[in-house]
């Protein structure tokens, strides 16, 4: 465990910092080894802080060389400083200025965290306390100042330099090899959006006028070569800037805005305000060396940090506690931009995808946690996807039970309340509650409740009344720390499907809150519509208006009609996954019929062969959607224990089998309908065409390999884009033999200079569902194009391993000691991804009683080891507990 055993920190615990600085004045002299930091700080008491309160500013790894109180040094013995702390006991009583001059070698910043060098390029992280890396300070989110910087760097090796704000100077220095330049940031911020780069780099540029008249320079910065690939993403934050204007009336507050790609990066992007960083994977595309996925989520995360502008920078955090009151709010943010821009219905289904695969999991293990935690050890473990994406889906659902133009009016004045200041998940709900005029008390448990709801539904037809009842209940699991529940409140969205359609909705129930809305705010409820001329089937929880479980017990063939006549798009596709969720479950469990997955796939085979004939080309992204089945983890997590990932591989296999045989007649005319025409383009109608073709090119890999792997070669050799050629690489690694390995060769010889598309091409070979992927795995650890030093490359080989739900999940235990063993290695130089990938036992607790004992052993082989750092161990200690 972590020799300095760090403390428990509890929301209730938070108090005012007792100081605070108004100015930060920093002159960074960049150096490879020897950075040299100068802080001038302008501190004074907080008149909500202790009176006569020591002066403590954080630190890590830190080495004092200098101090200055009011320009004159301070006595040794007025002040104590240790690698992770200045205390100054006894400070003035009054505005003073402090300055603190420190060392720093970027160089061997493996954690990359504070100011490190990536690709000879210098950039920081700062997020969460980054900042204490860098100088001491009071590194905490409600501490904000104004910041002026001056960055110098010999200009060889740093021609360009940015930090946040706007340009003030800059300019050669005597002699002509260095040079400096002067950032100032008008807007006071928490020291977690902090940001300076240095280094060679090329750059795309436009000019962007605000809807206010405001000039803005937009700027992507990416390594020399790289600027033809800049483009893509420099479109998207203009027209990110543009949404946000339009949608919520927000416009831009600086002159310029940058964006830098760096190839080392722990997280995807971070929001430094007027500078955002980005990890090189989610700005760089052109069609050969991105998919049409990596262009969407560009698309989202260029948004997202843009959009933190103003939910996240203008108004920040109180403390980390309130993380999900920018993460959550700015993933709302982001997918309603992207529903926008290119298919709404398809877009929802794929954030509900995401959700249950990662969230509803989370929710499901000892990992689970509020939306807004109570405590935490190491914040570096709190970016998950209970605060960002079940956090987004708590703001969704309160845009429903208020409406639209409540929630505009909740959110402009958030705005106009709270700009310029830190806040609180009460502060953003209250201004909520003012503009619907209700009382959010109840709702505002989705943010301390942990755990994922189950609503069980069920319909009573009365044909002589003409009146069809529904009855609600709902409930939530034990999680960690909670082992009682209260009720929720959920909205959910219902309609009544007849056989022409939807039928009107006609009730006196106060539990409906009209336009097919029935909020479900306590244990259980009844609601009875009048006059409906035939028994319907329910559509509930329509666009997924809750992030609730739903058993609802339809029949197969009630399903299946739904699917052909429901309005709903969501539920549509709900309706075809309930079908093949039910069969796998079952066939999943011990003693399962043999037969239950022929008659399953004979079902949804005649339903997607009706679809496939006459809707999938008004929108092939929804076909895509429809045809894939819910993946095997999913599975896992409806079993929820004694899971045989084995069995459940099985029976997943044998129902895409199934299904591929049952389309296999249509499958190439409809491919051939689907090859586009002229040149490669990134737009959603295009994308979709993409993704339907590639769907019919996985079921084809299973259900008739040695043509599949024909058309496998055929797409890879004439494919003029990425997306194409990957969809080939990842149906040929379903055939095995010779005509795999020879592809996944060609692969790697092809883009055998573009390390993120070999991430792609490593990660295809770390999901191959087969014994021997453990040691190809091992094996690819020793190729030139991996390296454990890097993020990017230890999500693609070891996290996509440990996402291979067979592999993994072996039944010796070999991939739970692997995985573990690389925790271990990550720890001494990465923590933060050591701990993410250690969150990969998340589930180990439903697994059957075997595997279970091997995966704690893993587990507990971590834990016990000494000198973890903070968090892996969290990680291990919550897994554990």
């Amino acid at each position: 465990m972590p020799t300095d055993d760090a403390p428990l920190i509890r929301l209730e615990d938070y108090r005012p910092s007792d100081w605070l600085i108004d100015t930060v004045d920093l002159d960074i002299g960049l150096h490879p080894r020897k950075t040299q930091v100068r802080a001038l700080l302008a501190l004074r008491p907080n008149p909500d802080g202790r009176p006569g309160a020591p002066l403590i500013l954080d630190g890590d790894e830190l080495a004092l060389k200098a101090i200055s109180l009011d320009g004159k040094p301070l006595d040794r013995s007025a002040y104590t400083a240790t690698p992770r702390a200045l205390t100054i006991p006894t400070p003035p009583p009054h505005d003073f200025t402090l300055t603190i001059e420190t060392e720093i070698d970027p160089s061997a910043n493996t954690r990359l965290m504070g100011l490190y060098r990536s690709s000879q390029v210098y950039c920081t992280q700062c997020e969460a306390d980054g900042f204490r890396r860098i100088t001491y300070f009071l590194d905490r989110p409600d501490v904000m100042s104004v910041y002026t910087v001056r960055l110098e760097a010999a200009k060889a090796e740093a021609p360009v330099l940015l930090s946040n704000g706007n340009l003030v100077a800059a300019a050669e220095l005597p002699g002509g090899e260095r040079h400096f330049a002067v950032w100032h940031d008008p807007h006071p911020k928490p020291a977690y959006l902090f940001a300076l780069v240095g280094g060679a780099l090329d750059h795309v540029r436009q000019d962007y006028v605000t809807a206010e008249g405001r000039k803005v320079e937009l700027a992507v910065h990416v390594e020399p070569g790289k600027a033809g690939r800049a483009g893509w993403a420099l479109d998207c934050l203009a027209r990110s800037m543009r949404w946000d204007e339009r949608v919520f009336g927000l416009s831009y507050d600086l002159d310029v805005f940058n964006v830098v790609a760096v190839s080392d990066f722990n997280m995807g992007a971070m929001e430094n305000k007027g500078l955002n960083i980005f990890n090189d994977k989610y700005v760089l595309a052109d069609p050969l060396t991105a998919t049409d996925g990596d262009y969407a989520s560009i698309e989202a995360i260029i948004a997202h940090e843009y959009f933190h502008n103003w939910t996240g920078n203008r108004i920040t955090c109180r403390d980390w506690f309130q993380l999900c009151l920018k993460e959550g709010l700015t993933v709302f943010r982001d997918q309603e931009f992207s529903a926008d821009e290119r298919s709404r219905p398809v877009k929802r289904i794929a954030d509900v995808r995401t959700l249950r695969s990662t969230q509803f999991s989370e929710d499901a293990g000892p990992l689970a946690h509020p939306v807004r935690p109570r405590a935490y050890k190491e914040i570096n473990n709190f970016y998950t996807p209970t605060v960002y994406e079940k956090g987004a889906e708590v703001i969704r659902m309160l845009k429903t039970l208020i409406g639209d133009d409540a929630f505009r009016r909740g959110m402009d004045l958030y705005f106009e309340r709270c700009d310029g200041t830190a806040a609180t998940i009460e502060d953003f709900l209250a201004c909520f509650a003012e503009s619907a005029g209700r009382d959010l008390s109840h709702f505002a448990r989705w943010y301390e409740q942990a755990g994922t709801p189950t609503i069980v539904a069920s319909g009573r037809y009365d044909a002589a009344g003409k009146r069809y009842t529904l009855e609600f209940a709902q409930s939530t699991p034990p999680t960690p720390g909670q082992s009682g529940k209260e009720p929720m409140v959920l909205p959910i969205r219902l309609g009544l499907v007849g056989s022409r359609g939807d039928l009107p909705l006609k009730t006196a129930s106060n539990a409906y809150a009209g336009d097919g809305l029935v909020v479900l705010d306590r244990a259980s409820l009844a609601i009875t519509f009048e006059d409906v001329p035939e028994a319907p089937i329910p559509s509930l929880m329509r666009g997924f208006s809750a992030p609730a479980r739903l058993e609802l017990d339809l029949s197969d063939a009630d399903l299946v009609r739904q699917f052909a006549s429901d309005s709903d798009s969501f539920n549509r596709w709900q309706a075809l996954q309930s079908v093949a969720t039910r069969a796998l479950v079952a066939a999943g469990r011990p003693g399962a019929d043999p037969g239950l997955l022929a008659a399953t796939a004979g079902r949804l085979g005649t339903a997607l062969r009706s679809f496939l004939q006459s809707d999938a080309l008004s929108d092939p992204a929804f076909a895509a959607q429809v045809l894939r089945l819910p993946a095997p983890a999913d599975i896992a997590r409806e079993i929820g224990r004694d899971v045989d990932p084995e069995a459940i591989f099985a029976a997943h296999r044998g129902l895409s089998t199934a299904i591929g045989s049952s389309l296999l007649e249509a499958l190439p005319a409809l491919r051939e309908t689907l090859v586009a025409s002229g040149a490669y383009r990134p737009d959603s109608a295009s994308a979709g065409r993409r993704a339907l073709r590639n769907e019919l090119l996985g079921l084809a890999a299973l259900s008739a390999p040695a043509e599949a792997a024909d058309l496998c070669e055929a797409q890879f050799d004439g494919g003029d884009n990425l997306t194409d050629r990957l969809a080939a690489l990842a149906a040929m690694t379903l055939i095995p033999g010779e005509r795999r390995e020879a592809l996944i060769a060609r692969f790697a010889e092809t883009y055998a200079n573009e390390p993120l598309v070999l991430d792609k091409w490593l990660m295809a070979q770390a999901l191959i569902p087969e014994p021997a992927t453990l040691e190809r795995v091992e094996r690819l650890m020793r190729h030139p194009a991996f390296s454990l030093g890097n993020p990017n490359r230890v999500r693609a080989l070891i996290g996509g391993f440990a996402a291979n739900l067979t592999q993994f999940n072996r039944a010796d235990g070999a991939g739970y000691r692997f995985v573990a063993g690389i925790v271990v290695a990550l720890d001494r130089t990465n923590p933060q991804v050591a701990s993410r990938l250690l969150g990969s036992f998340k589930s180990w607790r439903m697994l059957e009683p075997g595997r279970k004992q091997l995966a704690r052993e893993a587990l507990g082989t971590v834990a016990n080891l000494p000198n973890l750092s903070r968090d892996v161990a969290d990680i291990a200690e919550r897994a554990l507990a």
